[in-house]
């Protein structure tokens, strides 16, 4: 990600750290997760990481439900609070995942490629892709229904954040290329006037031989019927 990009999130994140810890979440996230729990469960996921885990506050809905979870996000701050909370977090860019090949079973990325350059998405999605698992599960959840990337000048976090919309061809287009789009469904967020909805997608790393079984079993991942 462009360096002063990459600053501004920082600083943009850090300054709301306590805000965003004390926040209630909409129900329609939570709904979310849930639904993406399931998922995980079907498929016996055992490892969880959270890519831009903010506070940890899904990240601790997950382990709450029995997933051994890592957190990663940019800001340090909020690593720090992970950290605060028992997890193992560590500050990372998206673009570059400090993580063994298929280290994890499943990723939850819930509004956190929102921040990514469209012209940088494709190698964030392949980081994804390397780190999970044969099988493995990604949710992607993004606000989206139009195509738009700057900084938005109507931000309240200071310095303004920058923000990358897709229109959902375009999404489709963009994971369609590394993952199996296993979901795809948009979430009506709440009247206004930007055009935005919510972009709910799960996607499954393809397992490339069918017959090589190592991975899966290792990872405890299941393909099953109910995954389709």
């Amino acid at each position: 990600m462009d360096r002063m990009l990459r600053e501004r999130l920082k600083a943009a994140y850090t300054s709301m750290a306590a805000v965003r810890e004390a926040r209630t979440l909409p129900e329609w996230k939570l709904d979310e997760r849930r639904r993406f729990l399931d998922r995980l469960r079907r498929a016996d996921a055992r490892s969880l990481l959270e890519a831009g885990s903010g506070s940890g506050v899904d990240a601790a809905f997950f382990r709450e439900n029995g997933l051994d979870v890592v957190c990663v996000d940019l800001c340090p701050e909020m690593v720090a609070v992970c950290r605060a909370k028992g997890f193992e977090a560590r500050e990372m860019d998206l673009a570059d995942l400090g993580f063994p090949d298929t280290s994890f079973d499943a990723v939850y990325a819930l509004n956190s490629l929102l921040h990514v350059p469209k012209a940088e998405l494709d190698g964030v999605l392949r980081e994804v892709r390397r780190i999970l698992a044969p099988g493995g599960l990604f949710y992607l959840g993004n606000y989206g229904g139009v195509d738009s990337e700057d900084i938005w000048e109507g931000d309240t976090y200071e310095p303004k954040r920058f923000f990358s919309f897709h229109t959902d061809n375009a999404m489709q287009d963009a994971v369609g290329k590394l993952f199996e789009i296993s979901s795809f469904r948009t979430v009506d967020i709440a009247a206004n006037d930007s055009g935005l909805h919510f972009q709910s997608l799960v996607l499954r790393r393809p397992i490339v031989d069918d017959d090589d079984t190592d991975g899966r079993e290792k990872h405890g991942i299941q393909r099953t019927a109910l995954d389709t």
